[in-house]
């Protein structure tokens, strides 16, 4: 049963990444998977609830993640006092964890692709993108280099200027460009800006 309905979340995320969530129907989703709509809706009611399923595994893989490389959590004053503790090495390490994420682990680079598409869509696409890819990572970026600095502009433009490379990045990687190159590329990225914040802190 869970194999399932695992095989039905990633079979239609393939679609959505390839069509658009609004142009796949789920007579689509069935057929390719060798089923049909009523066998189908034994495991998920309807399209909306494979895309609610979708997201909740977007959210759990997150929290996963998060917990193995032991990312803050909890009330804002806790996540700040962790933030303090935080090393440049474990920001380097986490940071390249992250864009393995999306690049390379087949459901998080099929999502990001899914809400590249869909965000002029729709509203609720537009702010799943923004929260995933655009404003959740640039402002998780300033509180950690907020708390480096104690400056709130400087720690925006330090997010910004750490994260847009990495964003383009994504866009590299999909365009096809040796992967190794970009993952070498992304480290000395994260290398070089990281002694730079080093030597702001001096």
């Amino acid at each position: 049963m869970k194999n399932t309905k695992e095989n039905i979340l990633l079979t239609a995320l393939r679609l959505f990444a390839k069509d658009g969530y609004e142009a796949v129907s789920v007579s689509q989703i069935s057929g390719e998977l060798g089923m049909t709509k009523s066998a189908l809706y034994k495991h998920y009611k309807n399209k909306r609830d494979i895309f609610d399923s979708i997201v909740e595994r977007m959210d759990q893989l997150d929290y996963e993640r998060a917990k193995r490389y032991k990312i803050p959590e909890g009330t804002v004053e806790e996540i700040v006092t962790e933030y303090k503790h935080m090393t440049i090495d474990k920001i380097k390490i986490y940071s390249e964890a992250q864009f393995k994420h999306w690049t390379e682990e087949e459901f998080s680079s099929l999502f990001r692709k899914m809400l590249t598409l869909e965000q002029y869509r729709s509203q609720e696409m537009s702010e799943l993108y923004q929260k995933y890819l655009v404003e959740g990572p640039v402002e998780y970026m300033k509180d950690l280099f907020y708390n480096m600095t104690g400056n709130s502009s400087e720690a925006e433009q330090f997010a910004l200027e750490f994260y847009g490379p990495i964003f383009l990045m994504y866009s590299l990687y999909d365009r096809g460009k040796n992967k190794d190159e970009i993952l070498e590329m992304l480290r000395v990225h994260i290398e070089r800006f990281s002694k730079q914040i080093e030597g702001e802190g001096k």
